[in-house]
């Protein structure tokens, strides 16, 4: 069973894969190579952020807030952040949202089953989109330490 303390750190995300209920499709929301980072840090606080890698750019000589909607839309469509309180429970890990980029995420709660292999971390979850059911696998291996510049 996972403890606290071999969650705490930094993790980079390999891959983010959804299954769906009564298919055999599988769908891969931010690409094959997206980018994460997801922090645990020892007082209970977690963030994670989930990324396309080829996210398309917004034009440098306008504030974001003064694009237009659809390149804005696009931009913001191709990213994921959610960070809160984190606690380790019967072999998996809840997030307890209160900011997003998503406005629907703060006030729930984010079961996530965790399992550790070594430097691995595979966390699994269940939600409905509607009537689909989806089942997400996030693979993340953890970041190397960095030393203080």
């Amino acid at each position: 069973m996972i403890e606290q303390r071999q969650l705490v750190g930094a993790w980079q995300l390999e891959s983010w894969s959804i299954g769906y209920d009564g298919r055999d499709d599988i769908s891969s929301p931010f690409g094959e190579e997206p980018l994460g980072l997801l922090v645990y840090s020892e007082d209970g606080w977690m963030s994670a952020s989930i990324s396309r890698r080829d996210r398309a750019r917004l034009p440098q000589d306008a504030s974001p807030r003064k694009v237009p909607d659809g390149v804005r839309a696009a931009s913001y469509d191709s990213y994921f952040h959610y960070a809160g309180r984190y606690r380790v429970m019967q072999g998996g890990v809840v997030h307890y949202v209160t900011q997003s980029l998503n406005p629907n995420f703060p006030g729930t709660e984010q079961l996530r089953h965790a399992e550790l292999d070594g430097e691995t971390l595979v966390l699994t979850g269940k939600d409905e989109a509607g009537s689909v059911v989806r089942y997400h696998t996030l693979v993340w291996h953890r970041a190397p330490v960095t030393q203080p510049a």
